[in-house]
């Protein structure tokens, strides 16, 4: 068995290794895929000749195998050196992604679409455990907001430029793109990335006896709470700022941007403050998507209000991001990997879950503002759980 030794690169005060900023490429490159589906839905249902639920069914595939696959992949790779995993992953994630461009079959692109959602999957919690390996541990959220940021970067710049190139070129000129990205960051992530590991053996028995802590279940109900708060309002923005607020369609994009780029902007600060206040930032995180979510369906009808509340969801929606993984590798500092993979899960499972709630208000005819209503609901019931599990803290601390 290879086991690698761990390695802290010495880097200058106030900067991260770059094999950091590696990872975050590597998550942007792999991240974009799943942004730039949606934008070209329609030129792929009229290509293979099919209804566009059964196009969007491409998406539900990908998000159910990042939901199921991060655990097992967990387990399966635990003994693998993670630098070996990294590139495993986005190998198995290239070449998914390749055979779907080289097909015309939907069944084939529909098996794909899991492969892809399990490979990236597997590469983000990986990830997120390599990055706080190298790293300092008063630095570990501030690596991991790092890393979680090549995610707000494929929203803001990676789906919308792949989506234009697809426009040019035929729907899978982006996803070419994102191959070439994938590849360019496995060979990086070979020859740059330096072996890190954890300083005990790794264990399933470990990592399954760390799972059994009532601490990691109230921080993975954090994580489901507060991205279903922030994605339900994010997921219908576009109908949000059409329908109520009056904003002409060819400026709906730069709205979307804006909230990417307020992503940004909160892994940003939540890195730096999440090292030492976690719980602040978890609270300040869920009372800002609240405040964001009221004022959006108290003033849906102003443009001059709705786009800066915009870019308060996204500051507010991923300020938590940094200190729920900083809860998570605290909590399972012994056995990180599964404890990791699960939070990835989480966030995934999340987001999955706006469909329904969105569904059901909509079907009912509540009408678009009550996505907004329901992110607000979200987010307070977020704040009891953050409460919890600064008690538990506290708890454990004395």
């Amino acid at each position: 068995m290879s086991v690698e030794t761990p390695q802290q690169p010495r880097v200058a005060r106030g900067r991260l290794p770059l094999g950091v900023y590696l990872l975050a490429f590597s998550l942007f490159a792999m991240g974009s895929a799943e942004f730039l589906l949606a934008g070209v839905l329609p030129a792929v249902a009229d290509n293979l000749k099919i209804e566009l639920s059964a196009a969007g069914a491409l998406i539900s595939t990908f998000a159910a195998g990042v939901v199921v696959g991060g655990p097992p992949l967990a387990i399966l790779t635990l003994r693998w050196p993670r630098r070996t995993t990294l590139v495993i992953t986005q190998a198995i994630f290239a070449a998914a992604v390749t055979i779907g461009l080289l097909t015309d079959s939907y069944a084939v692109l529909l098996a794909t679409r899991v492969i892809c959602g399990l490979a990236y999957a597997g590469f983000w919690a990986v990830a997120a455990v390599t990055a706080i390996g190298l790293v300092t541990p008063d630095r570990t959220a501030r690596a991991s907001g790092v890393v979680v940021s090549g995610l707000s970067l494929a929203m803001i710049a990676g789906g919308p430029a792949g989506a234009l190139v697809s426009y040019f070129t035929g729907w899978r000129g982006g996803f070419w793109g994102v191959v070439a990205l994938t590849v360019a960051g496995a060979i990086l992530t070979l020859l740059v990335l330096p072996a890190t590991s954890t300083n005990t053996e790794p264990s399933v028995r470990r990592e399954l006896r760390t799972m059994r802590r009532p601490q990691l279940w109230i921080v993975y109900a954090i994580t489901i709470l507060s991205t279903a708060a922030y994605m339900i309002s994010f997921n219908y923005l576009a109908a949000f700022l059409t329908g109520l607020t009056g904003v002409p369609g060819v400026w709906v994009p730069a709205v979307l941007a804006l909230f990417g780029a307020g992503a940004f902007i909160g892994l940003s600060i939540g890195g730096r403050v999440a090292d030492r206040w976690p719980s602040h930032a978890l609270l300040a995180g869920a009372a800002g998507i609240l405040l964001a979510s009221v004022l959006l369906a108290i003033l849906a009808r102003h443009a001059v209000a709705v786009v800066p509340l915009v870019l308060l969801l996204g500051i507010a929606g991923f300020v938590l991001n940094p200190a729920i993984y900083r809860r998570a590798f605290t909590i399972a500092s012994d056995a990180p990997t599964l404890a990791g993979a699960t939070t990835v899960s989480a966030f995934q499972l999340g987001i999955s879950l706006v469909p329904a709630l969105a569904g059901t208000a909509l079907d009912a005819g509540a009408g678009i503002v009550s996505v907004t209503w329901i992110g607000a609901a979200l987010a307070a019931v977020t704040v009891p759980a953050i409460l919890a599990d600064r008690a538990t803290a506290r708890n454990r601390a004395r």
